[in-house]
């Protein structure tokens, strides 16, 4: 009985995570970090648009675009009409994708086959597997079988457990458990890629898991689908007064130290927001929400459709801004204001810098 009700249970929690995440795409936003960055308008800094190449390394394998579908959802029939629809429109279009967490998959078999339409579906694709920071070496390694990935996302989600009502709140042994994934992973030559969900990673974070031996890792910053608001809303109690905590993926990576690969996503809205993430130094940028609608009604169509237009306007951006490939956009100039520069301020950032990159 207790092994039925764990199933159900998380199967709930995805459908009500597949739920809230659409109602969130419809609310707006205050104040977004990615509107105190500007680019400085260069009128005759442009190449042409057929010099512009998008390509991208990440983990040693080359994309035909720094854009990638983002972790959103798997274990429920809902689930997997998402999952299918995603899976097809990255396949038509060239785009890496990364399925949401595969512990309901491997914890409950019968689950895992709205996961495996990721690969079904994609068989030439980049694909990334994904499992919780608590989880073992033992289930890393199953997680990449089952989707026969080319990398593994470990997500680090301490906001969302905290507030998560049968949440896992035993914090202090992830540090160990994430440098003995990253070492077993490592000898398994698959690439390991750590994110947060949504509320960002600090300096300090990011000096730690390169002491531990991670080289890729993806800032994933508050501003786009909020966990702590979705666990809120989960709640009989009232909840809501860590909806606003974490940092967006602006600033982390303003803040970031020295790094192989770093990835970032987190309230990305439109191809301008990418290219601004590219700019400050991502190697790749990921989206969820913005796709998320479409792919829940199953219309794989409508999902190439969009990934179509955010590639095409991508690249257009890259030609006004003198890019000819990703990264000569580290070479823009970028006017940071508001409460970014007040942060950059805090955290002894030189905001100036940033907008005099194109004279060094």
């Amino acid at each position: 009985m207790e092994n039925v009700t764990n199933v159900s249970l998380a199967q709930n929690r995805k459908d009500d995570h597949i739920r809230f995440a659409i109602e969130q795409q419809g609310s707006a936003q205050t104040h977004r970090d990615f509107d105190d960055v500007e680019f400085l308008h260069h009128a005759l800094g442009g190449v042409n648009l057929e010099q512009v190449r998008l390509q991208t390394m990440v983990a040693d394998i080359e994309w035909q675009h720094p854009l990638y579908i983002n972790a959103m959802t798997g274990g429920t029939a809902a689930a997997l009409q998402i999952n299918s629809a995603l899976a097809r429109a990255a396949a038509a279009t060239g785009t890496a994708l990364a399925a949401g967490s595969l512990g309901v998959a491997l914890d409950q078999p019968e689950t895992a086959v709205s996961f495996k339409v990721l690969r079904e579906l994609n068989p030439e694709g980049f694909v990334f597997a994904n499992i919780g920071a608590g989880r073992s070496v033992s289930d890393a390694l199953r997680a990449v079988e089952l989707l026969q990935a080319n990398a593994l996302q470990i997500h680090i989600n301490t906001v969302q457990e905290t507030v998560m009502p049968e949440g896992d709140r035993d914090f202090g042994e992830w540090i160990d458990n994430l440098a003995n994934l990253a070492s077993a992973l490592e000898r398994d030559g698959v690439p390991l890629v750590v994110k947060e969900v949504g509320f960002g990673l600090s300096r300090k974070t990011l000096k730690l898991l390169s002491e531990i031996g991670v080289k890729i890792a993806d800032v994933s910053g508050k501003g786009g689908t909020n966990f702590a608001q979705i666990e809120a809303e989960r709640r009989s109690d009232s909840y809501h007064y860590l909806n606003s905590f974490g940092q967006s993926a602006v600033v982390s990576l303003l803040d970031a130290p020295e790094f192989p690969e770093l990835l970032a996503s987190g309230g990305v809205k439109s191809p301008l927001d990418a290219v601004k993430l590219l700019a400050l130094g991502a190697r790749a940028v990921g989206v969820a929400g913005a796709f998320l609608p479409a792919a829940a009604t199953g219309d794989h169509e409508k999902v190439v459709e969009q990934l179509k237009w955010w590639v095409s306007r991508m690249r257009e951006l890259y030609a006004l801004l003198g890019a000819a490939n990703t990264s000569q956009l580290t070479s823009t100039d970028v006017l940071l204001r508001g409460r970014v520069r007040e942060y950059c301020q805090l955290r002894a950032i030189d905001p100036a810098g940033y907008a005099r990159r194109s004279e060094s």
